[in-house]
């Protein structure tokens, strides 16, 4: 079936065409088309994500990338049904210019040959879940097709599934041929959450740890701004420490491992910040150098918790495969230390592009497709955004 992936949970406006087809069993999937635009400009000048300017952004980009993406033959006059209008603008009231483009583009084309719609309906900003939730509904409405409600998380543990170059696909591999075997463990790492998920099967998920105030990719932000690094600061981060290992950088700073030696498989990173806002405090870095040398430590103190509960967690569920998704996975030091880890338990490792790892419609596709073949599609029609969802 080929699915259209709607993705607004944060400061990404996205949509993505994929095929999919293989069942729950070996779901294969073949990207079609992709198109994205990023807020990262916009919010630069208030340090971070700003609820109010990302959803307004989102309703200003969905329709033109949706005119990007697709090529449908238009029709020789609008088709009208009745009362199908009066629906789309009841879902759109509050984004005026998203329906007067809606009214004007969709009723003027054929319809796609698409099977179904896949929208992030949570976890994120619930403002911005929104725009994307009523617009997918307002599509799903003019089309006549499935809208599939879709946990942003279980996209981004899907996501390693596909390994694409632009408009050709296959199914990723695991070292020895093999692909995602279960159970499998996914350690998903971002700015919003840090959480270990016990994978039983396709669609069948158990969070087994999850961090108890700052996600990592948070916490690198904030450490990046104490330190006076631009947003987002987290790239910042990984370019000093890169610097200092390369250059052998000697060490001067010992930072804290936050619950590394804890008996469960949860996080916390508040307290690694703090000491990193302390240690700036008292003893400031006098250069560049040193600046890098506290970048090296916060993101090995980081890595090490990362790494040791991961490994717990391999050894404790006996995974056959070590999956990692999310913004954070795209540190080059924590994904080779996770591939170091996966090589050492002797296990497959799979994790996706860079162009996959940040927010993006594709995985959105993907996990959809799992979810319609769950049947969330039915159970769930009047589902409605969720900034707190889980599992």
């Amino acid at each position: 079936m080929i699915i259209l992936g709607i993705e607004t949970s944060c400061d990404e406006t996205a949509l993505s065409l994929i095929e999919a087809s293989g069942g729950l069993k070996e779901p294969y999937f073949e990207l079609l088309g992709f198109t994205l635009f990023s807020q990262i400009d916009i919010h630069k000048e208030y340090g971070g994500v700003f609820p109010a300017v990302a959803k307004r952004e989102h309703a200003k980009k969905l329709v033109p990338l949706l005119k990007n993406l697709l090529t449908p033959s238009p029709i020789s006059s609008q088709r009208e049904e009745i009362g199908l209008r009066e629906k789309v603008e009841g879902l759109l009231s509050r984004e005026y210019e998203l329906y007067k483009e809606f009214i004007e583009y969709i009723p003027s084309i054929e319809k796609p040959n698409i099977d179904a719609i896949a929208v992030t309906y949570g976890p994120g900003l619930e403002p911005a879940l929104w725009v994307g939730v009523n617009f997918a509904k307002a599509l799903g409405l003019y089309w006549n097709i499935p809208v599939i409600p879709t946990n942003h998380m279980e996209g981004h543990i899907i996501s390693p599934l596909l390994h694409h170059t632009p408009y050709s696909t296959f199914l990723q591999k695991g070292e020895g041929g093999a692909g995602v075997t279960f159970p499998a463990l996914a350690l998903l790492i971002s700015g919003g959450h840090t959480e270990l998920v016990l994978v039983k099967s396709w669609g069948n998920y158990e969070i087994i740890g999850k961090t108890r105030d700052d996600a990592v990719g948070e916490a690198f932000d904030k450490v990046a701004r104490i330190l006076g690094l631009p947003y987002p600061g987290g790239p910042e981060i990984s370019k000093l420490a890169h610097e200092a290992r390369i250059n052998k950088y000697q060490k001067k700073y010992i930072l804290p491992r936050p619950m590394i030696h804890s008996r469960d498989f949860d996080f916390s990173f508040s307290g690694l910040k703090t000491a990193v806002l302390y240690l700036v405090r008292d003893t400031p870095p006098q250069n560049h150098k040193e600046k890098c040398v506290l970048a090296r430590e916060f993101e090995d103190a980081a890595t090490d918790v990362l790494i040791l509960k991961t490994k717990k967690a391999i050894e404790q569920y006996s995974i056959e495969s070590l999956i990692s998704g999310g913004g954070v996975i795209a540190n080059g030091h924590i994904r080779n230390s996770l591939q170091t880890l996966a090589q050492a338990s002797k296990i497959h490792f799979f994790v996706p592009e860079i162009s996959l790892s940040t927010d993006n419609a594709t995985m959105i596709g993907m996990a959809g497709y799992i979810a319609y073949l769950h049947g969330h599609h039915v159970s769930r029609k009047d589902f409605i955004a969720n900034g707190n969802l889980s599992f």
